[in-house]
Order: C-alpha cells, then sequence, then structure tokens
C-alpha cells in the first residue's frame, strides 16, 4: 500500500468544525431519543438536550482554548511539563485506551444495527470485520486526508437528516408533544447525562489542534463544531416524540431509523427508504471510528516516538477488534458504553481542565504566547 502525503498538512478552521461535527454524530444519536423518552415524560426530552447542549459547547470551547497553549508542542509534551513525565505517561495511556475503546464500541454498534436492518443473516462478526477492514485501510493514509474526508461526508448527512425530518412532518401529532414542563428535575438531570454521553467527541480538539493553520480560531470552530450535532439531535427528537408517542419511543429500538422507514414520499417511488438512510448514516459512523483509531496512534506514538504508524495500525487492529466482540448481549454491550463515557469524561474533559490549572501554577511555558 503507497502511503500518500498530502502538500498542505495543515487543516483550516472550517476542517476542525466539521471534524468536531463528524466525530460527535455517530451511532448515539440513532437510540438518543428512546434514552431519553424512558426517564422524561411527554416530550421534555429537549430540555435535557439543550442543556447538554450548553454544557457540551462550553467544554469543547474551554478544551480548544486550553489546546490552544499546546498547539506546538502537543498534549503529552505539555501534561509532561505540567504534571511530571510519570503521570504524563498514565494520563495519556487512558486518552489512547479511551479512543481505542471509543472505536471498538463503534464497530460493534455499527455492526448490531446493519444487522438488525439490512443483514438479517450475516453473523455479527463478519459484518464488523468487513467495516473495519475499511477502517484499517483510512488509517493507513494521511491524517490530513481522513480529516478532509469530513467535509466530502458531513453535507450528505445533513441532507439525508433534513429530507428524513421533512417527510416525517405529514405523520406527526402535535398533541403527542403536550403537556409540556412536566417532567421533575431528577428526570431531565438524567436526560442530560444521556445527552452529554452522546455528545462526546470534540475531545479531538486535543490532538488535532498541532495541524491548525491558526490555533487560535480553534475555540470558536470547536463550539460550532457541537452546535450543529445539537441542533440535529433536537430535531430529530421532536419529530421523533411526534411521530412514534413518549410511550411508544420506549419500545422503538432505533428511532431515527424507524422515522425513516415511517416517512412517506410523494409518488411512493422509493421503498424502504431507511435502507438508504441508514447506508449514507454508515458513512458518518465510518469517519467516527477512523478518527478515533487514528487519535488512538496519534497519543501512543506522541509518547513513543520510535513507534511507526503502520506497524501501530497493524497492532492496534487485533486488539480494538478483540475489545468490539467483547460484549456478549445488549446489556452488557449498554454498559461498555456507560464505562467507555464515564472514561472519556473523565480523561478527556475534566483531567485536560485539571492540568492546564497545575500548568499556570507551575508557569509552564505556552504556545500562545
Amino acid at each position: 500500500m503507497k502511503y500518500f502525503e498530502y502538500g498542505d498538512p495543515k487543516v483550516t478552521a472550517l476542517d476542525m468544525c466539521v471534524t468536531i461535527a463528524s466525530m460527535i454524530i455517530g451511532v448515539g444519536v440513532l437510540n438518543l431519543p428512546r434514552e431519553l423518552a424512558k426517564v422524561t415524560k411527554s416530550s421534555d426530552g429537549w430540555i435535557s438536550i439543550a442543556i447538554a447542549g450548553l454544557i457540551a459547547i462550553g467544554a469543547a470551547y474551554l478544551l480548544a482554548k486550553i489546546a490552544v497553549h499546546f498547539s506546538k508542542q502537543g498534549y503529552f509534551a505539555y501534561t509532561a511539563a505540567a504534571v511530571t513525565k510519570p503521570v504524563a505517561y498514565v494520563i495519556t495511556l487512558l486518552l489512547s485506551f479511551y479512543f481505542l475503546s471509543y472505536c471498538s464500541y463503534e464497530i460493534r454498534a455499527i455492526a448490531n444495527i446493519s444487522k438488525q436492518y439490512l443483514f438479517e443473516r450475516t453473523p455479527v462478526e463478519v459484518i464488523a470485520l468487513s467495516f473495519f477492514l475499511v477502517v484499517i485501510y483510512a488509517v493507513s493514509g494521511s491524517r490530513a486526508g481522513l480529516i478532509r474526508l469530513n467535509l466530502m461526508t458531513i453535507p450528505f448527512i445533513f441532507g439525508i437528516t433534513f429530507v428524513v425530518l421533512s417527510f416525517s412532518l405529514t405523520k406527526l401529532t402535535v398533541a403527542d408533544l403536550k403537556p409540556f414542563f412536566i417532567s421533575n428535575f431528577s428526570e431531565l438531570v438524567s436526560g442530560v447525562k444521556a445527552s452529554v454521553f452522546s455528545l462526546l467527541g470534540f475531545e479531538v480538539v486535543l490532538l488535532y489542534i498541532t495541524m491548525m493553520h491558526k490555533p487560535q480560531l480553534a475555540p470558536k470552530a470547536a463550539a460550532i463544531g457541537v452546535a450543529l450535532p445539537v441542533i440535529m439531535y433536537l430535531a430529530i427528537y421532536i419529530v421523533c416524540v411526534g411521530v412514534f408517542s413518549q410511550f411508544g419511543l420506549q419500545e422503538v429500538s432505533s428511532p431515527a431509523v424507524e422515522l425513516a422507514k415511517e416517512m412517506t414520499i410523494p409518488g411512493e417511488f422509493f421503498e424502504r427508504f431507511e435502507s438508504i438512510f441508514f447506508t449514507i448514516w454508515i458513512v458518518t459512523v465510518y469517519t467516527t471510528t477512523c478518527m478515533a483509531f487514528d487519535c488512538c496512534i496519534y497519543t501512543l506514538r506522541s509518547m513513543f516516538k520510535k513507534i511507526k504508524h503502520m506497524p501501530a495500525v497493524y497492532t492496534l487492529s487485533p486488539i480494538i477488534f478483540w475489545v468490539s466482540m467483547f460484549p456478549r448481549d445488549v446489556n452488557s454491550f449498554a454498559k461498555m458504553g456507560d464505562y467507555i463515557s464515564y472514561l472519556g469524561v473523565g480523561v478527556a474533559v475534566i483531567a485536560p481542565m485539571l492540568i492546564y490549572l497545575f500548568a499556570k501554577f507551575r508557569g509552564v511555558k505556552s504556545d500562545a504566547a
């Protein structure tokens, strides 16, 4: 396999914005309406999404602001200067393991849903391996090319979502959205938790900041990159409640895909539109998985400079696939997702903020100057 090197390995603020949006939009949104319907009443889940969105936008902005301080030296070097090298190794290894687990989760999730809607007779292992082989091919190439791939795929995702939501409005019942504001505080908090987990992914700014032409534009790009999926999630959730009702939504396995099945196109010249919707949706899950794998390699190579790119790909690939096959049932798979989300919040959101405070206290040199 020939390795193609881009003439300009640097990326723009637009690339970063789209990369963050693409990283967030994955399999989480397919199930989020159901999770919200279980913990909130009526259509109040939109409040949880809005609150979670504001939290995620604020966290992404702060992380990008912090990342500007190590836009040249990199996350590991900055962490080592702030909290000593041994601690930096532990924190960065945990971050690498988080991205590895993230990649495994996406692979298994897309295999499970593909089996349900597209390949009913194909074993999950075969679907997962086929998908993962294409991921390996992409990660083997240029990192800049991988990031720019998002610019090509994201318009299709928003376009197909707009089509599905527009044609689903004919089946929306406004009465199912009422009454408003009847969920209590604890229910809304549970909804916020589920929504925040679905908005993880903006932490890639910690690593890809070193590739930006103008790192100072990263905070704004990160905030917009998170805001776009939040708007999409709000629209999908409200339409799902209006079509299926809050009680019916609790029994639907993948509401966003089922919404594509329920929509009616005038003239009925399309049948099984959910296959088209899901096929396009696989593309964004593909880019999310590729970037998670790439970030795992990125963190490892930042610590161990002698590791080459391709040997890292070949070594990590069997581990990622094994982890993706580890859950044996739906419950263990759901627990795996929760554990990964908690790990992500800890090592990819809270830890960098604490490291920044240590760096300020110790007077660590900043690239922002």
